[in-house]
């Protein structure tokens, strides 16, 4: 099983087909724009929410978002995020990795509506593994999910509450996202793998 954020960082092989752009920066930003107000409206102004980021680009994203509340409301939304690398089902399956960083804001997440943000949802695989984290760290009120593409393929009943792109696909395509403060740019890229 490939993980689209384990995806994201390859360099394009020879004899690969060339990305296709499916968000421009512009793109980009306006669905974060829009998942921002639909965030607002369905908690009330955000008043009790923290943004937690699954490493790798969610954690940017979470933070984009959290701009994005402050900018409308007027008050500071913690974000922060939430390291799944112990919590995933397939580390036996794959090589070693380095543990990432949990960073939950300072008034922890009890009782809190806990957004968790992350790039593509693809499985569901990473979210399940979010929410084991997830439990570690405290007890929220409620758990949302807010993700930049949904590339469907679901193996797990996990739905999101927020999405910037909805984007059917084959299970020979993969989906990359790019942000600026990882990659150095914006953008979300799909790809035919070759067999």
């Amino acid at each position: 099983m490939t993980h689209a954020a384990d995806q994201a960082g390859h360099a394009q092989r020879p004899g690969d087909s060339p990305a296709r752009a499916v968000l421009e920066p512009a793109e980009i930003k306006r669905a974060l724009t829009r998942i921002a107000h639909e965030i607002l409206e369905r908690t009330n102004g955000a008043g009790d929410v923290v943004l937690l980021g699954i490493p790798t680009r969610g954690v940017p994203l979470a933070h984009r978002l959290a701009e994005r509340l402050e900018q409308v409301e007027g008050h500071p939304v913690p974000a922060g995020s939430l390291d799944i690398t112990m919590y995933r089902d397939d580390l036996r399956l794959r090589p070693a990795r380095a543990l990432g960083h949990t960073e939950v804001p300072t008034a922890g997440i009890d009782d809190k509506i806990v957004v968790l943000v992350d790039d593509v949802l693809y499985s569901g695989r990473t979210v399940r593994a979010a929410l084991d984290a997830l439990g570690d760290v405290g007890r929220p009120r409620a758990v949302q999910l807010a993700v930049l593409v949904d590339r469907g393929h679901r193996e797990l009943p996990i739905r999101p509450d927020y999405v910037g792109k909805n984007l059917p696909t084959s299970q020979r395509e993969m989906v990359r996202v790019l942000l600026t403060e990882v990659d150095g740019q914006d953008a979300v890229l799909l790809e035919r793998e070759d067999s």
